[in-house]
């Protein structure tokens, strides 16, 4: 199966890169895009001073953009997208095929005083439950964001529902470039499934920070090997998942028959 990351700063509401990048990755055979957070919207300390009525004007655009690429193309798209209901914010991530619109509601969110999108957005704060997982030419795929794979819990349901792919959208910056690496990697080997990584590009600046936002979107192998990663400027990457290196590496290391043996 092929898959692409689309590395992009935010897009605003114009469609027209979304059009070319679909168009292309249509043509190379790509059948899922993976996106970055803070793509559809505007980077979170911007859109904390948006209008919540512009939010929401602009999310509904961005998702009727895409339901049409999707079909013209025969696309999934997963992305962030943040929804209004009720003037609440929620901070979701998207996946949007040639049938269906579906959402799953981050669940761990950022809550840091110069970051602080739990105090902003309305997800409800609960007992943790599995991202959202979906079958795709025959491969299984996780979802989660980016904040959300620090947590363990977050990884139960990988290994018990023996997925193939985690996708993992992110907006990371302050020169956290190897400790994100690092993580993923061992993410990647220790469940022995391919890690799909699209960070944002860009910049934003604030009177205390300047928010370099680097890239380094990236695939790691099951094996926890970096296969595949960018730079920092706008780019699409295309990977194509290979089944036979999911079963090699779970049966090697054997994890799972381990585990098994414990059940």
């Amino acid at each position: 199966m092929r898959v692409a990351i689309l590395q992009l700063p935010s897009i605003g509401m114009g469609n027209n890169k979304l059009e070319n990048y679909a168009r292309v990755a249509h043509q190379k055979g790509v059948k899922l895009i993976l996106m970055g957070e803070y793509l559809l919207n505007p980077f979170f300390k911007e859109l904390v001073q948006t209008p919540v009525s512009m939010i929401r004007e602009q999310s509904a655009h961005q998702i009727e953009a895409l339901k049409s690429l999707a079909q013209k193309y025969d696309l999934t798209f997963v992305s962030p997208i943040v929804t209004v209901k009720k003037n609440e914010c929620t901070k979701m991530i998207a996946k949007i095929n040639p049938r269906s619109v579906t959402y799953y509601p981050q669940q761990f969110l950022i809550n840091y005083p110069h970051w602080n999108e739990e105090k902003f957005f309305n997800n409800p704060i609960e007992a943790v439950k599995p991202p959202m997982i979906f079958g795709c030419e025959r491969f299984k795929f996780a979802v989660m964001g980016g904040f959300e794979t620090h947590f363990d819990p977050m990884w139960d349901a990988v290994s018990n529902k023996v997925v193939d792919v985690v996708l993992v959208p992110s907006a990371s910056t302050f020169e956290s470039h190897n400790r994100w690496r690092e993580l993923l990697k061992m993410r990647a080997f220790t469940h022995n499934c391919y890690i799909i990584r699209a960070n944002r590009v860009g910049e934003y600046f604030d009177e205390k920070h300047a928010w370099k936002f680097y890239g380094d979107s990236m695939v790691v192998s099951p094996d926890g090997e970096i296969e595949a990663d960018l730079g920092n400027t706008e780019e699409l990457l295309i990977i194509d998942l290979d089944r036979k290196s999911l079963t090699e590496s779970r049966k090697g290391w054997g994890f799972k028959e381990a585990l098994r043996k414990r059940k």
